[in-house]
C-alpha cells in the first residue's frame, strides 16, 4: 500500500501547532511556509507563515486517518464527493519547489460564477471564449456563440480563464428610501 497526500483542516491560527504534534506523534507531514518580509516602525523582520491558513498536508496510509482526526487541533480531513480528498505527489513538490525559490508568495482563489465571460486557456478549444452557463463541483458548461450557433462545452473549471465578472447586486447596492 502506498502513501497518499491528504489536506487536513485545522483549528484557525493552529497550522504550526498541528505540523508539531504530527511531527510529534511520527506522521509525515507538510505544513507550507510562506516567507514574508515585515516591516515595524524600527525593524524589518524574515517571519514564516503558513501559505494556507487553516490547512496542513499529511501523508498517510488508508488506516491511519483516525490517528490523524485525533491529533489535538485538527478539525478534519477535507473531503471531496463524499471521499477524503487525495492530493498528488506532484502538487506537493511544486509547491515546495515554489516557496523555496520565493517569498511572498500571495494565493488567490478564482471564482467562477454563472454569466461570467471566460476564455479557455487548455484544450482542442483554447483561446476561444464564451460565457459560463452552469457550473456543477469541477466542470462548467461554457456557451459558445463564436461559430454562428450556440454551442455548450463541458469543461474543467482550471481550464477557463474569467475575463469579467456578471455585475451582481446584493440588497447592499440598493438605498432605501423613506
Amino acid at each position: 500500500m502506498d502513501k497518499k497526500w491528504y489536506a487536513v483542516y485545522t483549528r484557525p491560527r493552529w497550522e504550526k501547532k498541528v505540523a508539531e504534534n504530527l511531527s510529534g506523534r511520527d506522521i509525515v507531514n507538510y505544513c507550507p511556509l510562506n516567507r514574508i518580509t515585515r516591516q515595524w516602525s524600527d525593524r524589518k523582520k524574515l517571519v514564516y507563515e503558513p501559505l494556507f491558513t487553516s490547512y496542513v498536508f499529511v501523508q498517510l496510509l488508508d488506516n491511519e486517518h483516525r490517528a490523524v482526526r485525533e491529533c489535538d487541533g485538527v478539525i478534519n480531513i477535507v473531503h471531496w464527493l463524499g471521499k477524503p480528498a487525495i492530493i498528488k505527489n506532484e502538487e506537493i513538490e511544486t509547491i515546495r519547489r515554489f516557496l523555496n525559490e520565493y517569498t511572498n508568495v500571495q494565493i488567490e482563489r478564482q471564482n467562477i460564477h454563472i454569466n461570467d465571460r471566460v476564455r479557455i486557456i487548455e484544450g482542442p478549444l483554447s483561446e476561444m471564449e464564451g460565457v459560463i452557463v452552469f457550473i456543477n463541483n469541477n466542470q462548467v458548461k461554457v456557451e459558445l456563440p463564436s461559430l454562428g450557433c450556440l454551442m455548450y462545452v463541458n469543461l474543467v473549471k482550471s481550464n477557463v480563464h474569467v475575463l469579467n465578472k456578471y455585475p451582481k447586486t446584493t440588497a447592499y447596492d440598493y438605498e432605501i428610501v423613506q
